[in-house]
């Protein structure tokens, strides 16, 4: 199945919800970090948590998730847009703590307690920031809280990763339901009990469901427009011009160092794991660039 989102809004606008399957972004995010399963999962449901948070942002606005936890992971950072482009990484990527049960990683040991953190950047002086203490590292409660708390959402967030046995992300998947003003109280009745009975979002999406389907579950018999379907995909806009600029800002003598000491530069983006590799005659012309402004 492809990665697609879906942005939806209830009867008489009482209440928008978004949905997500991303298990390619997924699989392509633990490829390229090496994550171990834990890991997976935590990097996992906050790349879908910045998807999902994403798609109600305009323009050019962006979003960026930070998790701040004590715990063996160490932190993650996720970075999205509007346009269904998502990039993140976890500070320690090969962690390994003990499951819950069984099918059930430790999501929550591993980041621990500390503070989750949004920024918006909305094209202004400075970007918005909100935060909240973790009440679970378990990703989807903490982000419901910060909806909830911080931006005075009422949400309930389903975050979901499936972890095969090989290591490789088998399904991953989310979705996000918000009240809106004026929402009435057998709407909110109606939302609460469908979401209580909702099956883990992992395994309706290793069962093969869409977004689409998955949402008709979630809300029953009540009625939604969508308004908007949008593919997703972990992208990050790193290249070797930008990576270049900032060697340039390093200078001249370090730079040399560089080129003395190990015949090459080699620069990982933290975001997506790219790596780039500046040969000597590279950091030559590096050099002369620099002599020349």
């Amino acid at each position: 199945m492809k990665d697609y989102l879906i942005r939806a809004v209830g009867e008489k606008e009482q209440f928008r919800v978004f949905a997500v399957v991303a298990t390619n972004l997924i699989e392509e995010a633990r490829r390229r970090h090496d994550t171990w399963p834990v890991a997976t999962a935590a990097l996992g449901r906050t790349l879908i948590a910045g998807l999902l948070m994403g798609a109600n942002l305009k323009g050019e606005d962006l979003l960026t998730i930070r998790i701040n936890g004590d715990g063996p992971l160490g932190g993650i950072v996720v970075s999205a847009d509007a346009y269904g482009n998502v990039r993140g990484y976890v500070k320690n990527p090969q962690v390994h703590v003990s499951s819950i049960s069984k099918g059930k990683l430790g999501v929550g040991t591993a980041v621990g307690k500390g503070t989750l953190s949004v920024s918006k950047d909305l094209g202004l002086k400075e970007p918005f920031t909100g935060s909240v203490e973790l009440i679970s590292g378990e990703i989807g409660e903490d982000i419901s809280y910060y909806l909830t708390v911080s931006e005075q959402i009422p949400s309930a967030v389903s975050l979901g990763v499936l972890v095969e046995t090989d290591n490789s992300v088998r399904a991953a998947g989310g979705l996000i339901l918000q009240l809106l003003p004026g929402a009435s109280d057998d709407i909110i009745s109606k939302l609460e009990a469908g979401i209580k009975e909702l099956p883990p979002i992992s395994s309706l999406v290793d069962e093969g469901k869409t977004p689409e389907q998955i949402v008709d579950l979630a809300l029953k018999e009540l009625n939604f427009s969508i308004l908007e379907q949008t593919p997703v995909q972990f992208n990050c806009p790193c290249n070797k011009d930008k990576v270049e600029s900032i060697l340039i800002s390093l200078g001249k003598q370090e730079i040399q160092e560089i080129k003395e000491e190990l015949g090459q530069a080699e620069v990982n983006c933290h975001f997506c794991g790219e790596k780039y590799i500046f040969n000597t005659r590279e950091l030559d012309n590096l050099l002369k660039e620099i002599e020349q402004q």
